[in-house]
């Protein structure tokens, strides 16, 4: 191929699309990522978690322990208005914890990989506009045009992506004149995150493990625009009406205001053009979820690419937007209804509601239901008639017989079979459909969810393989 073609191009080098480069690139695809930023990428950033599901995904690439390397705090919990608490520690993975890390930590890790693959990225690429013509999409910049089968809008919020194929982007400005600033702090809270809303203010203080902590504030009676100044004296005030004391902050290292929307595009696909991450659906930062969705996002479509590239039935990409888009609307819901708790300004509502969460959490079933929300571990797809129940299902890493684990044997964006014992496990290829494992048999999809089951039917998997995997 020319400089100017690729297999997928890849639009955005955000933590979303470096993942799904990276992931392409592994797999063999011919990968181009076009970036409109400069090559020195800005290490300020709004994201400052990585939940489980996420840190799953990340082990299921064997880079969670380089992301782990970076430090961080682990939080076992999560308490929302000294009400409630979410007991991350009780989640049934690798991963208990939400781990408190900057974004630019996870978009170097995703950026390095992304480079060992081999994946090429131009800087000071704005997109222009979008043609297809069915078998190929050009994507139009400033710096000339760039041709792919398949382009993938990984570019934010403002995406040019979608705009260029026209995709609505429905929803709403929810809060206006939210803070952020990551601080230092002479009195720190006793617990971290500590979450607090009240006298129509709400704060979240949470450390990331060093001596930074980061604050995520609003209040009602402070409302400036976007591109106004922003002093620290306001964040503290914030504080201050939130938790009756600013815990000392001092030396911010980056301090920032914006709006907080709640938006979703009607659709993730238009054609051969795919959309992810912020360009797909955006929210509040409340259970820092956005980044986590996004990431999530790249880790269903990556491999789908891949294996219609190979061969596989091109109807599996039609899933992408089946399975993802309501993800993104229950997270729409869940952060939603968390950020406007948090900033409702009438005492007795606000004591209404945050009695009424308070209560509900006491549900087993219901907080088990909240905790994998947030942490992406409770998140499922549904199954098709006639299908095994468990298809659809996240996998959990188990032991194989061999000392490995599976999110170790998915590496490389491998497909594995496990028998009813979990001890046969290989690439998902026409011999290993032929091994005849005993009992039940799961087919795990390289994005570590449950893609066949059933009882041992060579057949079956083979079909499974030749529709899903490209192979045959």
């Amino acid at each position: 191929m020319s400089a100017n073609q690729a297999q997928v191009i890849v639009v955005g080098a955000g933590p979303t699309g470096l993942l799904l480069a990276g992931d392409l690139a592994e797999a063999g695809v011919d990968v181009l990522v076009l970036e409109s930023r400069g090559a020195n990428l800005s290490n300020l950033s709004r994201a400052f978690g990585v939940h489980a599901r996420t840190m799953e995904e990340f082990d299921a690439r064997g880079i969670a322990d380089e992301l782990l390397a970076y430090g961080g705090a682990q939080l076992p919990g999560i308490r929302l208005f000294n009400r409630v608490t979410l007991h991350l520690a009780d989640l049934e993975t690798r991963f208990p914890y939400l781990l408190m890390t900057p974004q630019y930590n996870v978009e170097e890790v995703l950026r390095n990989r992304a480079a060992k693959a081999g994946v090429a990225i131009r800087y000071e690429h704005k997109v222009t506009g979008i043609t297809q013509d069915g078998e190929s999409v050009t994507v139009h910049t400033e710096q000339g045009d760039y041709t792919a089968r398949y382009v993938v809008g990984s570019d934010g919020i403002h995406s040019a992506v979608r705009r260029a194929v026209g995709i609505d982007y429905p929803g709403e400005a929810v809060l206006k004149s939210i803070m952020l600033a990551d601080v230092k702090l002479s009195e720190p809270p006793a617990e971290s995150p500590a979450i607090q809303g009240v006298n129509g203010a709400f704060c979240f203080v949470a450390t990331f493990g060093d001596e930074y902590w980061r604050i995520f504030a609003w209040n009602s009676a402070d409302q400036k625009g976007d591109d106004e100044p922003i002093e620290l004296d306001e964040v503290k005030e914030a504080a201050r009406r939130s938790f009756g004391t600013d815990f000392g902050m001092h030396d911010p290292r980056w301090i920032s205001r914006f709006h907080s929307d709640e938006r979703q595009a009607t659709t993730y696909r238009e054609g051969n053009v795919f959309l992810a991450g912020d360009a797909a659906h955006c929210h509040s930062p409340a259970g820092g979820q956005g980044m986590n969705t996004g990431l999530q996002d790249a880790a269903n479509l990556s491999w789908k690419l891949a294996a219609v590239l190979r061969g596989a039935d091109p109807a599996l990409l039609d899933t992408y937007n089946a399975e993802r888009h309501p993800v993104g609307k229950a997270v729409l819901r869940s952060s939603g209804a968390i950020i406007r708790l948090a900033a409702e300004r009438s005492k007795l509502k606000a004591a209404i509601g945050g009695a009424a969460v308070a209560t509900a959490m006491h549900i087993k079933p219901i907080e088990a239901k909240a905790m994998g929300m947030i942490s992406g571990v409770g998140i499922h797809y549904g199954h098709g008639k006639g299908e095994d129940a468990l298809v659809g299902h996240r996998a959990n890493d188990i032991a194989l017989a061999d000392g490995t684990r599976l999110y170790e044997a998915l590496r490389g964006g491998k497909f594995c079979i496990l028998d009813s014992t979990g001890t046969y496990t290989g690439d998902f290829t026409a011999s290993a459909a032929s091994a005849h494992p005993d009992g039940e048999v799961k087919v795990v999809r390289p994005d570590a969810y449950i893609g066949w089951a059933g009882e041992d039917d060579p057949a079956a998997i083979r079909a499974y393989l030749a529709s899903h995997a490209g192979q045959s």
